[in-house]
């Protein structure tokens, strides 16, 4: 399943299926708010803005277990994941309250926004928000950092090689240096991101990691992928 939706001809599913799901489900949320307040749009357009939100709930979770397939080659966007998971329970919901707002509209001669209206509506500007919020954080995920390519006292950085005395200078979770089969990490940041709570990161802190790692990770390429990110130099 993983490998249908990573690629499509060579081209990442993720790339391909998210530009959908960011049109139409804002789209489609807009419209169905326009549908809600302003009467005399609603008989005409209700059917086709719940579909164009069925549609693009469907793209939104498309596009997250996508996103989760390519993060497994190319590492892990904290930020933007879970973004795409708060959007992805969102739309749902959103979807629900559309499918009932709109069946029981049907034969309804009030033109009084009910109560289920107001919170679909509620759920609509939800979506809305959480759109923005997962594409920014997916766009500074890929983009941030490769517009104004790394200086040449930036890249020498990274290639510079540190030693066990380095790394006791930064054993603290204010600034938390490890090394991990051969390189150094400035993990400071990833304390507070690590899925597995902060003990673990703070406990590599100042030293070489790599037995806790490898015990802990081996094997598996969404760590060490987002390792990657964190990299300042080479361990001696």
């Amino acid at each position: 399943m993983e490998s249908l939706l990573y690629t499509i001809s060579g081209l990442p599913v993720h790339a391909l299926i998210v530009h959908f799901a960011v049109v139409v489900l804002p789209i489609a949320a807009t419209a169905l708010i326009a549908m809600i307040y302003i009467p005399k749009v609603k008989g005409k357009y209700s059917f086709i803005s719940v579909i164009g939100v069925v549609l693009g709930s469907a793209a939104v979770l498309i596009a997250k277990q996508s996103g989760e397939a390519l993060a497994e080659h190319l590492g892990w966007p904290t930020e933007h994941a879970d973004y795409g998971t708060y959007l992805t329970v969102s739309a749902f919901v959103l979807m629900c309250l559309s499918l009932i707002w709109y069946r029981t509209r049907i034969g309804r001669r009030s033109r009084a926004v009910t109560p289920l209206g107001h919170i679909t509506a509620l759920a609509a500007i939800v979506v809305l928000v959480l759109t923005f919020l997962t594409g920014h954080t997916g766009a500074q995920a890929v983009w941030e950092g490769k517009l104004n390519p790394k200086t040449s006292a930036q890249t020498s950085a990274i290639s510079t090689t540190y030693t066990a005395a380095d790394l006791k200078k930064h054993a603290s979770a204010k600034s938390c240096w490890s090394a991990i089969n051969g390189n150094v990490y400035d993990l400071t940041e990833w304390i507070s991101q690590h899925p597995g709570g902060e003990g673990v990161i703070k406990a590599l802190c100042g030293i070489d990691g790599s037995k806790m790692f490898d015990s802990q990770h081996g094997g598996e390429s969404r760590p060490v992928s987002t390792l990657i990110n964190y990299k300042i130099g080479k361990y001696a």
